[in-house]
């Protein structure tokens, strides 16, 4: 057998970290998420939280679906989820939008959390 400088066999810790760092890349590329006055943070879970910043027209797209800040007023938040409106108060239970789980985290006078989740 001739044997080639760097010409390493896989190891199944090598094939591991390999198949691992694919996957990462994969999800990422699926959950293709992009925003405009909004941060996002999403897990390999389902889920993800949108901080839109206040005093902007913020908007996000995650897990396959627009998200846009639509109003704010005192402790109750209006936000548009795959093109349908809702209106959440932090601490309620999640309200059901075209299959997604939508809660409202918390309000600031700088922003607003929510999270959206697969399998509402």
């Amino acid at each position: 057998m001739t044997h080639r400088p760097g010409n390493f066999p896989l190891t199944p810790t090598r094939r591991a970290a390999g198949l691992l760092a694919g996957l990462a890349l994969g999800v990422a590329v699926l959950a293709g998420c992009s925003s405009e006055g909004a941060d996002t943070d999403c897990s390999i879970a389902g889920s993800c939280t949108v901080t839109f910043q206040r005093g902007v027209d913020a908007s996000a797209s995650i897990l396959g679906v627009d998200a846009k800040l639509v109003g704010v007023q005192g402790d109750q938040v209006t936000v548009e989820v795959a093109g349908e409106q809702v209106t959440l108060l932090a601490g309620q239970q999640a309200a059901e939008v075209g299959g997604l789980a939508v809660t409202l985290d918390s309000v600031t006078d700088k922003e607003i959390k929510i999270r959206i989740a697969q399998g509402g």
